[in-house]
């Protein structure tokens, strides 16, 4: 259902309700958004982008909110608008959004990241209505989409911009380089073109497979270059096979990402002469595509909050990221103790969030001995107690008060590390758990309660609710 007065009416029922109460007053399990955080977060991404001439594709699925939406854009920027959306629910809700952007003269353009499928398309189709040319892209990894695809063009009177998903070796979904899958499906868009039906626009690789990164930059960028050269190579032939009809040969956009292979542009250094190793690498490379006429977009969705799981990473240094820079956190209260149940007779606690609050997605093991690092389903803030906090050997160095099982309800906290440095908990106590992964997180949850850690003495006051949407 698209955003209508409805929402604008529970935002406020909502705010009514809670604006002005402290976090030791909201209902638990709640999750909140630290808009200090969300704010540096989301302005790190912008700059960097910016000052390097990368375009840069704000995904929303992972908070679908139009609150946040508006600071990865750039609410008072004038550069164009470009958004990712997993659903069609996410482009229904934030096309208010758009208008206004386009009314102040901001060009706009929504991808639908899903391979097309056919019920999708009336939806689709009455979006692009709404906006106008230009403003709907689709992602096409197999022939038979493109059926559907003249449906939304037939309808709109608007051809859809295309990206061809690419797979760079992560393997959920798109086309391998070099693949006769990948030939046939070339053809098959040009030819589509051709017939006026689309207009390919670029090559798109999400390097979700670089969550497993952990040694760091130089890791993570190595994730980046194999996006690149995978696209690179997609594109070439494309640009072999295809000119326009003043003879021109074609322009595409190669776009790549995920939060850790988009976030490392902000590194020290990124595209700047003189560096060493794999930085030097990706900055040749980047000046090679450039040289060949194609455009360079970055896109990620969990930078804004972080999580667990990209603190694991470490895709850039702790100048620029550490459990600090985690915007999201559960609220809960410790509903039981067990004294010496726990590993060499520590404490266990009963926690009112389990899998329904935090989600049930592990930060992988990838550590060089199994089992020796962190393995739980979230980690506890130091919020009124002096847990300690992972650093920049997490996670395999996890010390600290963590939910270590997790039911639909029920979470159990685990002290990791000796007996005598337990840190003590009571009944009734709330606690802040820093989750694993926030897009899950926060799809537990109907809203976000905003806080802001800059108002000192005030940091636990609720300033704001941002109503998720929920549906498909």
């Amino acid at each position: 259902m698209a955003a209508t007065a409805s929402s604008a009416e529970l935002k406020e029922q909502l705010r009514a309700r809670f604006v002005g109460k402290t976090l030791d007053e909201v209902p638990t399990p709640s999750v909140v958004l630290d808009l200090a955080k969300l704010e540096v977060n989301c302005g790190r991404m912008l700059e960097a982008t910016g000052r390097l001439g990368l375009l840069w594709r704000a995904h929303i699925k992972s908070h679908k909110t139009t609150e946040l939406t508006r600071l990865q854009v750039g609410d008072t920027l004038t550069t164009p608008v470009s958004i990712i959306v997993s659903t069609v629910l996410e482009a229904e809700n934030i096309l208010p959004l758009l208008k206004e952007y386009q009314s102040r003269g901001r060009p706009v353009n929504v991808l639908f990241s899903f391979p097309l499928f056919p019920t999708a398309v009336d939806r689709l189709a009455a979006f692009t209505t709404a906006l106008g040319a230009n403003s709907l892209s689709l992602m096409i990894d197999h022939p038979s989409q493109l059926q559907p695809l003249a449906a939304i063009t037939r309808l709109s009177a608007h051809r859809p911009l295309i990206f061809l998903k690419i797979d760079t070796s992560y393997g959920r979904a798109g086309v391998t380089p070099s693949s006769q899958a990948c030939a046939e499906l070339i053809d098959a868009v040009l030819a589509a073109e051709r017939e006026g039906t689309c207009i390919l626009h670029g090559l798109y690789s999400h390097a979700g497979h670089s969550y497993a990164a952990r040694d760091g930059v130089e890791d993570v960028l190595g994730y980046l270059e194999r996006e690149f050269t995978g696209l690179a190579e997609v594109a070439r032939l494309i640009k072999a096979k295809a000119t326009t009809d003043e003879g021109e040969k074609k322009e595409l956009v190669l776009s790549v990402g995920a939060t850790p292979t988009a976030t490392v542009v902000q590194q020290s250094g990124f595209l700047r002469e003189g560096q060493g190793g794999r930085m030097r690498e990706v900055e040749k490379l980047v000046k090679q595509l450039r040289r060949e006429g194609f455009a360079l977009e970055v896109h990620a969705g969990v930078y804004p909050t972080l999580d667990l799981q990209q603190l694991a990473t470490h895709a850039r240094d702790p100048s620029l990221m550490t459990a600090d820079d985690i915007a999201i956190s559960v609220v809960a209260e410790v509903a039981s103790l067990y004294p010496g149940r726990g590993a060499n007779g520590t404490t266990e606690a009963l926690i009112n969030a389990g899998t329904l609050a935090l989600g049930r997605e592990p930060v992988a093991d990838k550590g060089k001995v199994p089992g020796q690092d962190y393995s739980g389903w979230g980690f506890l803030m130091p919020w009124g107690l002096k847990n300690p906090v992972p650093g920049p050997e997490f996670p395999r160095v996890h010390e600290g008060w963590q939910v270590g099982r997790i039911s639909q309800e029920h979470g159990i906290l685990v002290w990791q590390g000796k007996k005598e440095d337990e840190v003590p908990l009571c009944y009734g106590q709330r606690v802040r758990v820093w989750p694993n992964h926030s897009c899950i997180t926060g799809a537990c949850f109907d809203w976000y309660l905003i806080v802001d850690s800059r108002s000192r003495g005030r940091e636990d006051e609720v300033i704001d609710v941002w109503p998720r949407w929920r549906g498909w």
